[in-house]
């Protein structure tokens, strides 16, 4: 009698918190959004808490899986998909923290992905094959943005009067803000982080800036 062996597949860390963000972005939610509807910590999917601060991975327990997967109306056979399908309804794109968005050798020279730190998760595909995402920690850009919404930035994408943008200084200094004008010499600011404060940066100040297209809420 032949026995025919069967491969085992080993999951990694990243395909996991994937396919948690994919079902996320399918009920229309952000993963904290998806938390707080399952009746979990808001923060209990945030980048943060899936990695230790001594680089460690931390999975999200089959409990949690449970009731998100109920919370969505899902399955755990359509969960499994999620996992298998590796372009998904969208792509993966490399994920951020805010805060650690100015810290030395996150970005090259021009602007994309650079260095460690960076994981991935499945956002809605875009034009840009440069596009990456932000994860906003704390209330300073709130009510615009909250703990644990994501930015979907595209380096590639036309920016224009009115758009919210990501701009970093060459000192490292990250923010978001909103475009109210940009000449030759200078980029002129809304920001969101002090509402009734304009800024007005030299472009020789300026490493980058890019616009954001899309927010999970």
């Amino acid at each position: 009698m032949v026995r025919q062996a069967k491969a085992q597949r080993i999951l990694t860390h990243d395909q996991i918190w994937v396919a948690l963000d994919r079902l996320a972005e399918r009920a229309g939610l952000s993963p904290s959004g998806l938390a707080k509807r399952a009746g979990l910590d808001p923060t209990t999917f945030n980048r943060s808490k899936r990695v230790t601060s001594d680089g460690r991975e931390r999975w999200p327990s089959t409990e949690s899986i449970a009731k998100v997967l109920a919370a969505a109306d899902s399955s755990m056979a359509s969960f499994a998909k999620l996992i298998d399908d590796d372009a998904g309804d969208g792509r993966s794109v490399p994920l951020l923290g805010f805060a650690l968005a100015g810290a030395s050798g996150a970005f090259d020279e021009s602007g994309l992905p650079s260095g460690k730190g960076w994981t991935e998760t499945a956002l809605p595909a875009t034009e840009d094959s440069h596009t990456f995402a932000l994860e906003i920690s704390g209330d300073a850009f709130a009510p615009v943005y909250r703990d644990g919404d994501i930015v979907l930035v595209s380096p590639g994408a036309p920016i224009r009067k009115g758009d919210r943008v990501v701009v970093r200084s060459k000192t490292g200094e990250v923010t978001i803000a909103t475009l109210r004008r940009r000449t030759a010499r200078a980029l002129e600011l809304h920001l969101l982080d002090a509402p009734q404060a304009g800024r007005t940066m030299a472009t020789g100040e300026v490493a980058w800036i890019a616009r954001i297209v899309w927010t999970s809420q």
